[in-house]
C-alpha cells in the first residue's frame, strides 16, 4: 500500500475516533459518574434526549452538501468548524458545576451531540471523496475500528479519567483528544466537486436518492441485514444478568473485550471486501454472522463458564462488525458525490431506525420464546436476509462518478 493511501486511512481513523469519543462518553461514563455524585434517575434519563441528533441528523445533510462558506474545503470547512466548536464546548462544561448547573450541562451536552452528529455527515462525504472504489472497503474497516475505539475511549477510558481526575480534568483532556484530532484534517486538501448553481443539492435529494433503480431492494438489505443480531445482541446482556454475573464482568465483556473484537472484525473485513466483491462479501458475512448467533444458545441453555462466554461474544461482535463495514462500504457505492452527505446520511438514519424496531421487537420475542426461541428465530432472519441477498442483490448498479477538479491527494 502506497503512503498517499495510508495518509487517508489515518485522517479517517482520527476522525471517526475523536467524534465518537464525546458520543460514547455520553452514554456509557457519564450516566454512571452522575449517578455516583448523587444525580437523580429522572436527570439521568434526559440523557437519552441527546441522541435526538444523531437519529434525525438526515433532516440537514441537505444544507451540508449545499452550502460551504469559505476556501478550506467543502466538507473540510464543516468538520473544522464543527471539531472546534466541539472543542470549546467541552472547555466551557468542564468549569460548569454538575450539581448546580444541570440545565446549562445538559445543554452544552446537546449542542456537543449536534455538532459531532452535524462532522459524522461531513466526515461521511469527505470518505466518499476521499476514496476510490476499490479502497472503501479497507477504508470503511477503518472507519469501524475507529468508531469502537473511540467507544473504548470514550465510554471505558474516561470513566477511568472521571474516578481519578474528576470532572473538569477528564473534559479538557477530552477537548486535548478532539483538537489534536484536527491536525490531519488542517493537512488535507480536498478534492473540489463543481456544482452548478441550478444543480445544487436540496431537500428533494432525500426523495430522489429512494426513487434511483434498485434503490428499494437494497433498502430492504439494509433493514433486513442486521436485523438477526441487533436483536440477538439486545438480549444477550440481559441474559448476562440472568446468569448471575457480576457489573464488571458483564462490563468487561461486552465493553473491552467486545469492542476490541469488534475492531479487529471491521479490519479484517476491510481487507477481503475488494478480494471477494461486495456481493459475495454480504453472502459471506451474513452467514458468519448466523453462525455466530447460533453460539448465543450456550448461554441461553445456563452455560456459566467464563471463558465460553468470552468466546461467544467474540465471535458474535467480529462477525457483526464485518457485516456492518460491508454494509457501509456498499452505501458508500450507492452515494453520489454531490450530494454525499445526503445520500450517506439518509442511509444510515434507515439503518439506525431499522436497529431501534430490532430491539423494541427483541424484548417482546423474548418474553414469548425465551432466549432460546429468540436465537433460533434470529438464526432463520439472518439466513433469510442472505437468501434475500443472493436473489436480488445487483453489484453492478453503480452510481455513475461525479466529475471533480482536483487530485484526491493530502
Amino acid at each position: 500500500m502506497s503512503k498517499i493511501n495510508l495518509s487517508k486511512f489515518f485522517l479517517l481513523g482520527c476522525l471517526y475516533v475523536s467524534q465518537y469519543i464525546p458520543f460514547a462518553f455520553f452514554y456509557q461514563a457519564l450516566p454512571v459518574f452522575w449517578r455516583q455524585h448523587g444525580m437523580s434517575l429522572e436527570a439521568i434519563g434526559l440523557l437519552s434526549l441527546i441522541s435526538l441528533p444523531w437519529m434525525l441528523k438526515f433532516l440537514w445533510s441537505p444544507l451540508i452538501d449545499r452550502y460551504s462558506f469559505t476556501t478550506l474545503g467543502h466538507y473540510r470547512f464543516w468538520i473544522i468548524c464543527c471539531q472546534s466548536f466541539l472543542t470549546l464546548t467541552l472547555v466551557v462544561c468542564a468549569f460548569l458545576d454538575i450539581q448546580q448547573n444541570l440545565v446549562v450541562i445538559l445543554t452544552c451536552l446537546f449542542l456537543m451531540c449536534f455538532l459531532a452528529a452535524t462532522q459524522d455527515i461531513a466526515t461521511d462525504a469527505l470518505a466518499i471523496g476521499l476514496l476510490n472504489r476499490n479502497e472503501r472497503g479497507l477504508g470503511n474497516g477503518v472507519q469501524s475500528a475507529g468508531n469502537y475505539l473511540g467507544a473504548i475511549l470514550g465510554g471505558g477510558g474516561m470513566l477511568i479519567a472521571l474516578n481519578r481526575w474528576g470532572w473538569t480534568a477528564s473534559l479538557l483532556t477530552l477537548a486535548l483528544c478532539v483538537l489534536l484530532a484536527l491536525i490531519p484534517v488542517l493537512r488535507h486538501k480536498e478534492r473540489k466537486i463543481t456544482r452548478s448553481t441550478a444543480k445544487k443539492p436540496n431537500f428533494m435529494a432525500l426523495v430522489n436518492f429512494c426513487h434511483r433503480p434498485g434503490m428499494g431492494h437494497w433498502l430492504l438489505i439494509l433493514i433486513l441485514y442486521m436485523a438477526a443480531t441487533t436483536m440477538a445482541n439486545t438480549m444477550f446482556r440481559p441474559l448476562l444478568v440472568d446468569l448471575g454475573l457480576s457489573l464488571a464482568d458483564i462490563g468487561l465483556l461486552t465493553g473491552i473485550v467486545g469492542f476490541s473484537a469488534s475492531m479487529l472484525g471491521a479490519l479484517i473485513a476491510g481487507v477481503l471486501i475488494t478480494p471477494l466483491g461486495r456481493k459475495r462479501s454480504l453472502i459471506l458475512f451474513g452467514i458468519l454472522q448466523a453462525v455466530a448467533i447460533a453460539t448465543y444458545i450456550l448461554p441461553a441453555i445456563g452455560v456459566k463458564n467464563l471463558s465460553i462466554l468470552y468466546l461467544v461474544c467474540i465471535a458474535v461482535q467480529i462477525t457483526m462488525s464485518m457485516a456492518y463495514t460491508i454494509q457501509f462500504t456498499i452505501m458508500m457505492d450507492k452515494s453520489e458525490l454531490s450530494t454525499a452527505a445526503t445520500d450517506y446520511t439518509l442511509q444510515t438514519s434507515i439503518l439506525y431506525f431499522g436497529g431501534i424496531i430490532a430491539s423494541i421487537l427483541s424484548g417482546f420475542i423474548t418474553k414469548v420464546l425465551g432466549y432460546t426461541g429468540l436465537f433460533a428465530f434470529c438464526i432463520f432472519i439472518g439466513l433469510v436476509s442472505v437468501t434475500v441477498i443472493a436473489r436480488i442483490f445487483d453489484d453492478t448498479q453503480q452510481v455513475a462518478p461525479l466529475t471533480s477538479s482536483s487530485s484526491r491527494s493530502l
